[in-house]
């Protein structure tokens, strides 16, 4: 549900995990969708579904919409108009369970921004444990979430984890920090999937997957020995402008980060510029944003995965940039998915 251009199906893919319908209404990560997922059904929108009358899967994903929930956003929560479709998801596991007397789905995935933690004062996290355990989960002690945590003792058994995309593959990804919850309705396996260590598979693997080109990098091409070194200084594009406003040139001059900074999150709304040279001609450097290709490279995915449609027309650079920005990582959905398969298969 929420599919947008189908990262959890791709990261079940790779998982020997079968991608069977998806929920989407933005015509362009359909399209990019169907062209990857030729025999993936799409139902279209969730508040037109019905959970019982849609097929039973095993596993159940969806990130539903943040920005009520962002930091960034005017933070309404869950009460406003987009992040409260998080419960139109719930009412079709709700269905889906009572239709198949409680067999499916087995495992459902949440995603989100790690706003959701903090909104409403701290309210709408407790609301998304409740929703999925039906009753009422009170608030730790602390009166703070963790960034990780669990809720055991109901059904179904629940994990939650915040991942930084940056901190999952190497070369290093574009910084992105999401909550990701797991919820078993057939065991006590969340904590098992999301916090066991397990080998991560290679980007280099992604494109025998997808027949495109892997994700080599965010860094710019490969160096030849004695080749010329490119440095790329990602700017941190909130703190330059809360620098210039105070009229602090010290925090404004840090702004510009390190090269061994990774990039901004990809945002729907646009991306972060940087600042580019060669090592042995700073003068001839220059400020640019990631291209369509550096953005999906930043996010692990196959390189032109959003660049076609369906039909083989190319998307538009606006449409990419905010497909892009509203994705997950591949990595962090391939180590979940891997946990889920390992689990299932086992059981």
């Amino acid at each position: 549900m929420f599919d947008g251009i189908g990262v959890f199906p791709l990261a079940a893919r790779r998982n020997g995990i079968v991608p069977l319908w998806a929920s989407e209404i933005e015509a362009a990560p359909i399209s990019i969708t169907k062209r990857h997922f030729p025999d993936m059904a799409h139902l279209g929108d969730i508040t037109k579904l019905d959970g019982g009358a849609i097929p039973p899967v095993h596993i159940l994903t969806f990130g539903s919409p943040c920005q009520n929930l962002s930091q960034i956003g005017r933070r309404e929560g869950l009460a406003g108009a987009k992040s409260s479709l998080f419960f139109q998801a719930i009412r079709i596991i709700s269905e889906m369970r009572e239709a198949t007397n409680h067999l499916f789905p087995v495992i459902t995935v949440w995603e989100n921004v790690m706003g959701a933690f903090s909104s409403n004062d701290r309210m709408d996290f407790r609301a998304v444990l409740s929703a999925f355990t039906d009753a009422e989960v009170p608030m730790p002690p602390s009166g703070r979430w963790g960034n990780a945590g669990m809720v055991r003792g109901r059904c179904p058994d629940i994990a939650w984890r915040l991942m930084d995309a940056q901190y999952w593959a190497e070369p290093r990804l574009a910084r992105r920090q999401r909550i990701f919850l797991v919820a078993d309705f057939g065991g006590r396996r969340a904590p098992e999937i999301l916090f066991k260590p397990r080998p991560m598979r290679s980007l280099s693997q992604t494109g025998a997957d997808c027949g495109l080109s892997p994700a080599p990098g965010d860094r710019g091409s490969f160096l030849d020995p004695g080749g010329r070194i490119p440095v790329v200084r990602p700017f941190q594009c909130y703190r330059m402008r809360t620098a210039a406003k105070e009229r602090s040139r010290e925090a404004f001059q840090n702004s510009f980060g390190l090269s061994t900074d990774p990039f901004p999150t990809l945002l729907a709304g646009g991306v972060s510029p940087f600042a580019f040279w060669y090592e042995d001609d700073p003068a001839s450097g220059c400020v640019r944003f990631p291209t369509e290709l550096e953005s999906e490279r930043l996010m692990g995915l196959p390189e032109g995965w959003t660049k076609y449609s369906a039909d083989g027309t190319e998307i538009s650079p606006t449409n990419r940039y905010k497909a892009l920005g509203n994705a997950i990582a591949l990595p962090c959905a391939d180590y979940i998915m891997a946990g889920i398969r390992e689990a299932l298969t086992w059981e």
